[in-house]
């Protein structure tokens, strides 16, 4: 075992330690300008990378009392420039083009997380035409421009969906230059970094505009995290130590004032509040000293501003070379 993986198998608090190492922590907070809101983990999909544990079985989804709070804060929060939606399939929630409406209405930029398959769901044959209208952000998951690698990742026959969903997104008006945004995540397809997010996203952009016709904004790439089915599947294959040994030694200081805990507040699907999407799928509370815990505890976002941030051994994914986030790589 290399001194790496002995320290963050065995160290109680190997993220803290390398910060300190390299002056940087401890981390705390900037004032909130980000949301984001897990609406349900209710999926159409069970993605092998997906750290929600997600699926078409799982019944936990965002109620209207706990929606309406939310717009309710939305509106007090000038400050808050996005409302970044997820799940699960956020749009399988039936409160999710209500809050849409709320966001934009505040003029909040709105991000609809969406798998791409949700489109040919049941009830959802205008959900494109309602994206187009209200000006939402679409980031779409898409792991690969190839259909073996997204199938093998995602489920047979997901490649061929997803590509018809970029069509009609595109003939709508989303992702074509001069049009409305649409990015797409890569997700490696094992323990391993992702490459350069620049030069992934020129080959992106060219097989998919030759092979299919099909245009997007930008790429985001995205590392694994080892947590929930990942981590199942490291386990399995016996690579959980040497994937978590390569995230300890590929920590890169270049990436921690981009970190997107800095500026985000990520909320369940019960209201309770987190310091990122990651943290809430472990269940790490915030750590603010007043006992902020859910969205009925605080007056306003700007409450948790400098509090200080929980971490935990999976940060070194965030952190790991070029660095990761919702938002994509850091450095």
């Amino acid at each position: 075992m290399s001194t790496a993986l002995a320290v963050l198998s065995h160290d109680p608090a190997p993220f803290e330690r390398t910060l300190r190492a390299h002056d940087l922590g401890p981390l705390r907070a900037a004032p909130v300008t980000w949301l984001q809101v897990n609406l349900g983990k209710l999926c159409n999909q069970a993605c092998r990378h997906c750290h929600v544990d997600a699926g078409p079985k799982r019944t936990e989804i965002m109620e209207s009392h706990t929606v309406d709070r939310l717009i309710e804060l939305l509106e007090g929060a000038p400050e808050v420039e996005l409302v970044d939606l997820t799940g699960g399939a956020p749009e399988l929630n039936p409160d999710f083009r209500r809050l849409v409406a709320a966001a934009r209405g505040l003029g909040k930029r709105v991000i609809d997380r969406c798998n791409l398959t949700v489109l040919f769901e049941p009830g959802q044959d205008d959900l494109v035409d309602f994206l187009a209208r209200a000006g939402v952000e679409v980031t779409a998951s898409l792991p690969c421009y190839s259909e073996k690698n997204v199938d093998k990742q995602r489920g047979g026959g997901v490649f061929t969906k997803s590509i018809e969903a970029l069509t009609k997104l595109n003939a709508a008006g989303i992702g074509v230059p001069g049009g409305g945004v649409l990015d797409l995540v890569y997700n490696p397809g094992g323990p391993f970094l992702p490459p350069a997010q620049a030069g992934l996203e020129a080959d992106y952009k060219r097989r998919l505009r030759e092979d299919f016709g099909v245009e997007f904004s930008n790429l985001i790439t995205i590392t694994n995290m080892p947590i929930s089915r990942f981590l199942h599947d490291l386990e399995r294959d016996g690579k959980r130590e040497e994937y978590e040994a390569l995230l300890l030694e590929s920590f890169n200081p270049g990436t921690v004032d981009g970190l997107m805990c800095r500026s985000l507040v990520s909320i369940d699907w019960r209201g309770r509040m987190y310091d990122c999407d990651f943290n809430q799928m472990l269940e790490l509370p915030l750590l603010d000293a007043v006992g902020a815990r859910t969205v009925w505890d605080v007056r306003s976002f700007q409450e948790l501003a400098e509090r200080p941030i929980a971490v935990a051994k999976h940060c070194f994914g965030c952190t790991a070379g070029a660095g990761s986030s919702c938002g994509g790589a850091l450095a």
